[in-house]
């Protein structure tokens, strides 16, 4: 009785440092995202407002905001320079909608690159790849959708600023993410210590991502031996919606569709969580992050930023209701291509390289 009241006490002290090493290595792992997300803006800035100048053809657009939302590593640094070039004159709200689309598509290559960490382990790897590229393929098939319906009849961009009409003046207070609060402060120091090498920057991010997802990975697999798999499964993702609801609540929370989505990779490579609970979540994040910037747009009251916010917001929202009848195809898509990837793994290097380098700079060359 004693022996197993002691083993009973034991494994409770074993189960809280578990519990705390989790929450010390996800600090890491959301610090190397948002410090390669920094060192990435560090390069291409610059060059991102360059491309998004020359946009007259809406299908360039799309690819330019891609490409320079790839080169960023963040979709909310590519919208915020839309909304300083619709503010300043240089872009009207019909050139920023093919933009917005774009960024859509480039901001999920973090994910990508994220599921890399686990290129080693073969099933590992399948999981993690699937469940990245599920907010790949999402966005490219709503892309497909929404552009052609967009420039016929220019639906979104009309509904953004007659939206943007219905709220001008409104103001609010700051909302700052909690996330920001922690991990903003390290950012910082590092870029202070390193900030005039960025390529230093992103291979220390890489190192962390790497080492961080590894150990989540084996901390969350000892873990589900304590129930935390039921508890995923039987409470935060056990319908599509609550997963969906989630993944709004999430990312308004953390303000980052970005750290959002790539926390569910790790989950996916330990077999915690299937694609199928994980795609609604993508969902909810892409709606989350389109309402952080409409938060951020009411503050500035600036008329530019209400209606880039609402266009984005739309964009996601019609986006998430025409692929409802189509819904399981994104998984399958991803699942498909995982199997294929983890067979042949260079195929995974090359499709971030083509997909969100390559094709969108080929395009603006020949077309822009």
């Amino acid at each position: 009785m004693e022996a197993e009241k002691r083993g009973g006490i034991q494994e409770l002290f074993a189960g809280i440092v578990k519990l705390l090493l989790l929450f010390v290595v996800l600090y890491f792992f959301m610090f190397a995202i948002k410090l390669m997300g920094a060192a990435f803006k560090m390069y291409g800035k610059d060059f991102a407002e360059m491309l998004m100048q020359r946009t007259a053809n809406p299908v360039v657009g799309v690819f330019i905001g891609l490409l320079a939302t790839a080169l960023v590593q963040s979709s909310s640094c590519t919208t915020s320079i839309v909304v300083g070039l619709v503010a300043a004159g240089a872009l009207t709200i019909g050139n920023a909608v093919p933009l917005i689309m774009g960024a859509n598509i480039g901001t999920t290559v973090t994910n990508t690159l994220i599921s890399m960490a686990h290129i080693t382990r073969g099933a590992e790897f399948k999981r993690a790849f699937a469940s990245a590229t599920v907010h790949d393929f999402f966005n490219i098939i709503a892309v497909l959708f929404m552009l052609p319906l967009e420039m016929a009849t220019g639906f979104l961009s009309r509904s953004a600023v007659w939206l943007e009409g219905l709220l001008v003046g409104t103001g609010g207070i700051e909302f700052v993410g909690p996330l920001d609060m922690i991990l903003d402060p390290a950012v910082d120091y590092a870029k202070h210590l390193i900030g005039a090498h960025p390529w230093l920057l992103i291979a220390i991010s890489f190192v962390i991502i790497y080492f961080s997802l590894k150990f989540l990975v084996d901390i969350m697999k000892s873990l589900v031996m304590s129930k935390i798999e039921s508890y995923f499964n039987s409470y935060l993702f056990k319908t599509p919606l609550r997963a969906f609801v989630l993944g709004i609540l999430f990312t308004v929370m953390v303000q980052s569709s970005s750290i959002t989505t790539s926390l569910a990779v790790p989950l996916a490579g330990a077999g915690i969580l299937t694609i199928q609970q994980i795609f609604p979540y993508t969902l909810g994040a892409n709606i989350g992050t389109t309402i952080t910037a409409m938060l951020a747009a009411m503050i500035t009251a600036s008329p530019a930023a209400i209606s880039v916010a609402f266009a984005h917001f739309l964009f996601n929202a019609f986006g998430t209701i025409l692929i409802l009848p189509i819904r399981t195809v994104p998984p399958r898509m991803s699942v498909a291509f995982a199997e294929i990837a983890v067979k042949r793994k260079f195929l995974t290097i090359s499709y971030i390289v083509v997909v969100f380098y390559l094709i969108p700079l080929a395009v603006i060359l020949m077309m822009g």
